[in-house]
């Protein structure tokens, strides 16, 4: 358990001395979080920079814990999701109520987001629905909402119970591939943030919220108190934003980047040139520099997790094989490790290490551990009986037996087991972009959101050439040894 204790290695340039600013997986709050690391830079400030982290919950305990100094959020998710306080009226009372938890808010950036359902305009004329409440009528209709909607009190549950909607189908998707779904015709009614530059470019109808479920969404950043001590500079900065950016600008700056595929760190750029007048420093790498970044920081999560996991696995396999009356809690541990959901397994390892590769690491390393124990375990326990008799008739110690006999011959099966856990490894350690790990889950991760075929297959081919080298190193390794 060595790696519990160290930090990542800084193979993405980050300094631990640096504001550090995140930003949820959807365009627009990437495109928040690249105006404000840019313009606390061009103050001379270190940032780093961790974008499409995740939901609300995942920046919101990171920023309590002190994983990250700042985000972009918005005043309705504050109030219904983080503090489900339907009573808090004020911007006042939020910034009263957030401060219990050292946290502190900018006055809002200057346009409100808000959460709104809608259909493709030709399906809701056609259907004579202006409303929410006319849903209520077309039950037959397919519902598509994003994820952390459905799951949310100010979302799907609210707004079920509110206008009182029972379709017979409701799923839970990405947000950025839910206008796929819409387009397709397979999505009848999705939710849609009011600043999305889709809303137009399909052709969608923003239902109207008649019965006023939906509170204001004014964006603001979020950042700790403390950071007024340690970064008075970066603060001014995010203060700076207040009422600088309107809903035409941001709905600009998102067709941008979504529709017209321009990179997101440009397109903040020339928003802070043209709003503020200072220039800030854009480096955009090529494709060789990204896939040579992404390989290294996907060999770095898998190689440690690998590694620690068969010295951790081999001899607990051994032990399990040896103590009988441990045999079954051992190898049940290990298997239920393996049955946790991966992304929940990511997230539960946030509060312990915090978010970036430790934690991906932790993950990775648990998961490792059932092929490698159960392998050991039972290539030991599949050595003919006669031969171990034999070796006891001679007179050998245990541990001779164990190291000239045992282990000699379950080799192959351990080989086994430790090529499975690296395959599984290589795929599963692409979720952890989700938690600022990097590797090749990051082009994958911007490809989903950008609806990019390319990026997407920039991570996954790799990947996948990456787990038959894995695979074809085992199979040599085996040759080696056996």
């Amino acid at each position: 358990m060595l790696f519990f204790l160290l930090g990542p290695i800084n193979i993405y340039g980050q300094d631990k001395k640096s504001v550090t600013i995140g930003s949820k997986l959807f365009t627009e709050s990437v495109i928040l979080g690249e105006i404000s690391t840019q313009l606390i830079r061009a103050e001379g400030i270190p940032a780093s920079y961790y974008d499409q982290l995740g939901g609300t919950r995942i920046l919101w305990n990171s920023l309590v814990q002190g994983e990250i100094d700042a985000y972009p959020d918005y005043t309705g998710t504050i109030i219904q999701e983080i503090l489900q306080d339907t009573s808090i009226s004020t911007f006042t009372e939020l910034e009263s109520h957030i401060a219990e938890f050292g946290i502190k808010a900018t006055l809002p950036l200057g346009f409100n987001n808000t959460y709104a359902l809608g259909m493709r305009r030709s399906q809701a004329e056609k259907l004579g629905i202006k409303n929410i409440s006319d849903l209520r009528d077309h039950s037959e209709l397919s519902h598509g909402y994003s994820n952390e909607f459905i799951k949310r009190t100010d979302g799907w549950k609210g707004i079920r119970s509110t206008y009182n909607l029972n379709p017979n189908s409701v799923t839970g998707l990405d947000h950025d591939l839910a206008y796929r779904g819409l387009e397709s015709g397979s999505i009848d009614v999705i939710d849609l943030y009011s600043t999305d530059a889709e809303i137009e470019y399909y052709e969608l109808k923003v239902l109207e919220d008649d019965r006023n479920f939906f509170p204001e969404y004014q964006a603001i950043f979020l950042y700790r108190a403390d950071l007024e001590e340690r970064s008075s500079g970066a603060v001014r900065v995010l203060n700076r934003l207040a009422g600088k950016i309107s809903e035409d600008q941001m709905v600009s700056m998102n067709a941008e980047v979504k529709l017209d595929g321009k990179d997101s760190q440009i397109v903040a750029s020339n928003f802070i040139q043209d709003n503020f007048g200072v220039e800030t420093e854009v480096t955009t790498n090529r494709l060789w520099q990204r896939l040579w970044k992404n390989t290294l920081g996907h060999l770095y999560l898998v190689g440690i997790s690998l590694v620690l996991a068969i010295i951790i696995a081999i001899p607990t396999g051994i032990l399990a094989v040896k103590v009988s009356s441990i045999e079954q809690t051992v190898l049940g541990v290990v298997g239920i490790l393996q049955t946790i959901p991966s992304l929940a397994l990511l997230v539960f390892m946030i509060p312990l290490f915090g978010i970036g590769a430790l934690p991906a690491m932790a993950a990775l390393f648990l998961y490792s551990l059932l092929p490698i124990v159960r392998n050991t375990h039972s290539g030991i326990k599949s050595i003919p009986q006669t031969t171990m008799e034999s070796a006891r008739a001679l007179g050998l110690p245990n541990s001779v037996i164990l190291k000239k006999i045992e282990l000699p011959l379950a080799i192959p099966t351990i080989l086994a087991g430790i090529k499975t856990s690296a395959v599984i490894n290589v795929g599963t350690a692409t979720l952890g972009a989700l938690i600022g790990a990097g590797g090749y889950g990051q082009p994958i991760l911007t490809g989903i959101r950008l609806d990019s075929i390319s990026l997407i297959l920039e991570g996954a081919i790799p990947a996948a050439l990456l787990a038959l080298l894995v695979q074809g190193f085992f199979d040599l390794v085996e040759r080696k040894l056996t």
